[in-house]
């Protein structure tokens, strides 16, 4: 191997922030410190219940609140329009994270989790929110087109708003009992979810709309990109870290007596992950597209938007539920499956497009 392959190998960890790069640690440390919490204070779910939002309580709900609004502050909105001209990358990302993804994810809820009622609606839940966080950064990595993979997380993030309601209605009530599944009933209107999702992601959309615009306008979008959403941005982790935290403290006491549960959640998101990256990253060699594009299309793809998944979870189904753990163990594989992935592509990129990088 020559210096160069491994700078190359060695490249994507070393352009993640530290704090990024260490998100597992500082996952498994907030989960850690969430149990202990929890055996210190033995009331602390009557504590945090005295003041609710849409059901949830005022420090958890703040906690996601403050987790979304960075990321939807990085969002150019004004670019959503100039990835219509491709009309095959736009097309692909539309059916892959709408229609081929929520279906992977309810198969696969199915497969592994039937006997486990909760987690799999937590899974469900998981397959319904697209990526609108993280794929900037894995996309970034794996040298993708960075203004396609801002305009169709701005596409992700607007459809979110107007179909999430309803596609998880459609997933957890109506196609199961069509199916005849058994014990698929869950006691879940399509207002209890719309509720979530208008409160957890319209409140920071909008937030993160009005911050891009007002900044833009009054000192330029230098200063808001170089300057003011690099000191917004750690505040996504830590509310991510604030939110974990508490609902280890409130659900401590399951999983230390029910570690394989975590696993059992684990492995079908391991498996989400490789069949829809490999799945859209085959596609855009299939229609010719740029290894930069067909990068953008397969992360956009096996993406998640945990964060909108434990909102959902928790204004829904309440903050001890199966379902909110479900969403929490999400960001914990997440993020070495999606390094993973960046390697994958490194390797997909010398392996389908020699052409392209000899020029």
């Amino acid at each position: 191997m020559t210096t160069s392959d491994v700078d190359a190998t060695e490249a994507p960890l070393r352009r993640l922030s530290r704090l990024d790069r260490f998100l597992p640690v500082w996952i498994g440390a907030a989960m850690l410190f969430g149990i202990a919490l929890g055996r210190l204070i033995p009331n602390l779910n009557r504590s945090l219940g005295h003041v609710q939002v849409a059901g949830t309580s005022l420090p958890i709900a703040i906690g996601l609140l403050v987790m979304m609004y960075p990321v939807l502050a990085k969002v150019r909105y004004g670019e959503m329009g100039g990835v219509t001209a491709d009309r095959r990358l736009l097309v692909s990302s539309l059916v892959l994270n709408w229609l081929i993804g929520p279906l992977v994810m309810f198969a696969l809820a199915w497969i592994f989790l039937a006997d486990l009622p909760a987690y799999r609606t937590g899974l469900i839940l998981i397959g319904l929110a697209r990526c609108i966080a993280m794929v900037l950064i894995w996309n970034d990595l794996a040298c993708g087109d960075a203004t396609a993979a801002a305009v169709l997380v701005a596409v992700n993030s607007v459809f979110q708003i107007v179909a999430y309601a309803g596609l998880g209605y459609f997933y957890l009530a109506v196609l199961p009992h069509w199916l005849g599944l058994t014990g698929a009933s869950v006691d879940v209107s399509m207002w209890m979810i719309a509720r979530s999702v208008l409160i957890f992601l319209g409140v920071p959309l909008v937030a993160g709309y009005l911050t891009r615009r007002v900044g833009e306008r009054s000192r330029g979008r230098e200063w808001y990109e170089g300057s003011f959403l690099p000191r917004i941005g750690p505040l996504a982790l830590y509310g991510l870290l604030f939110t974990i935290v508490l609902l280890f403290a409130l659900q401590g006491n399951t999983i230390t007596h029910r570690p394989f549960d975590v696993v059992r959640i684990a492995i079908p998101l391991l498996v989400y992950f490789a069949v829809m990256w490999s799945g859209a990253f085959a596609l855009g060699v299939s229609l010719k597209l740029s290894y930069a594009r067909t990068a953008t299309l397969a992360f956009t793809a096996a993406g998640n938007n945990f964060e909108l998944a434990i909102a959902v979870a928790i204004g829904t189904f309440g903050v001890t539920s199966g379902q909110a753990m479900a969403g929490v163990v999400g960001p914990l594989i997440e993020v070495p499956a999606l390094i993973s992935l960046v390697y994958l592509a490194q390797w997909a990129r010398r392996r389908f497009y020699r052409d392209e990088e000899t020029g």
